[in-house]
């Protein structure tokens, strides 16, 4: 809003610093602080609203040391991330961005879902709180979404540099960037690490005849539905100690910021030689107020927690991340981005596939983990939570570094 606002007052009354509105970076720095400030201050008040209700956690009894006393920490604290990320963005960004829509329909689907799931658990007091199924065809729901944008919208489209054209060409305007790297309908993507790391989906079904790529959207919207319920599940496990899923989510974010706006600038992206997205870097504005959230929310939930996100916190992470990942076209890197997730999830899956096997084969069911998800198992071990965040948040730093990496290295 306040973007056009000033656009209007700069056209029209040529009033002074109003032209900085036009700048993503100066809309970036305002939107972290604005998240900051909202989480931080608003953030203590939602807390007290949340204990007057008698919004606590019940803890289920794992054997685990200090779980007692997280009882009756106020949850649904997810509110908070999905408030001050909005805020920033209906102020700052530009609304007609099909970038931004996108992620603002993502954090109320997956935020609407998630508070349905903490509403039934505490006002219902039903323990299992909303159906597995119903979250999953939530999370479809999204998939199908986000797919059909992704593949039917005129807005979003990449640029490739033209072949064999014979002229060193430095880009340094639009009009340049307009000429030398054509706008095209495309569903590409980025492998890592691979020299010619452009990947096109039509290519999954070129081979049965010249009419069948109209016929890709079958392939490639259960493949962004398979990316966006693995993420935002993979987010809702790592909810379960304090701060972790914060700030693992913070430091995935800042790096597809960074992603976002490169991708969407003609400069950077001609000198890192990658494919240059026209009007991504709009989204720059939404993960920095999406960073900024979060941080905040760590304010008041690193260990002892004050307040848990809830899965009105976790699946809206999930799924701002994978759609994030999926609209810079860099949806293949989210296995070393999303490392901590991804572990996560595989502990599940492995422990639970082992249990079975053996007691199927044995008659008796054994683990691979002492305790899954993976942080419980370091929990069981006798590491202290605190050490135990610390280190993921430092292989979570690590596969981002590795993750930036790939702009370069292929």
């Amino acid at each position: 809003m306040l973007y056009y606002l000033f656009e209007y007052l700069e056209k029209n009354f040529d009033i002074p610093g109003a032209g900085l509105f036009g700048f993503i970076t100066f809309r970036a720095a305002l939107a972290v602080i604005l998240s900051l400030v909202i989480a931080t201050f608003f953030g203590k008040k939602i807390i007290g609203f949340l204990q007057r209700k008698q919004m606590g956690e019940t803890i289920r009894d794992l054997g685990l040391d200090g779980q007692n006393e997280k009882a009756g920490t106020p949850t649904m604290g997810g509110i908070i991330i999905i408030l001050a990320t909005l805020v920033p963005v209906l102020l700052l960004a530009k609304l007609d961005n099909i970038y931004v829509i996108m992620l603002i329909v993502t954090t109320l689907w997956m935020g609407t879902i998630g508070f349905i799931d903490d509403y039934l658990k505490k006002f219902k007091n039903d323990k299992k709180g909303l159906p597995g199924k119903f979250k999953v065809i939530g999370q479809v729901g999204l998939g199908i979404f986000v797919g059909a944008v992704m593949y039917m919208h005129p807005d979003v489209t990449v640029r490739l540099e033209k072949e064999n054209s014979g002229v060193s060409t430095e880009i340094t305007t639009e009009a340049a960037a307009r000429e030398f790297y054509p706008e095209e309908k495309s569903l590409l993507t980025t492998i890592p690490f691979v020299k010619k790391n452009e990947f096109n989906y039509e290519s999954l079904i070129s081979w049965a005849g010249e009419g069948a790529k109209d016929y890709i959207w079958l392939i490639f919207i259960p493949i962004l539905i398979f990316i966006i319920t693995a993420v935002s599940n993979g987010a809702n496990l790592t909810d379960g100690i304090d701060g972790l899923a914060a700030g693992s989510s913070a430091i995935i974010a800042i790096t597809l910021a960074l992603f976002a706006w490169v991708s969407g600038n003609l400069i950077f992206s001609d000198y890192l030689n990658i494919m240059y997205i026209p009007n991504t870097g709009e989204m720059t504005i939404f993960i920095t107020a999406f960073v900024g959230a979060l941080i905040g929310f760590l304010w008041y939930n690193a260990y002892p927690a004050q307040v848990f996100m809830g899965d009105t916190g976790s699946l809206t992470i999930g799924g701002v991340i994978a759609v994030i990942a999926i609209a810079v076209r860099k949806e293949l890197l989210i296995p070393i981005l999303c490392g901590i997730f991804l572990m996560e999830n595989l502990s599940v899956v492995m422990q639970v596939s082992w249990f079975k096997y053996t007691k199927k084969k044995h008659g008796e069911g054994r683990r691979i983990f002492r305790m899954s998800p993976l942080h419980h198992h370091y929990q069981v071990k006798g590491f202290h939570e605190s050490k135990i965040v610390t280190r993921f948040w430092i292989v979570g730093i690590f596969l981002a570094i590795l993750t930036i990496v790939t702009l370069k290295i292929r």
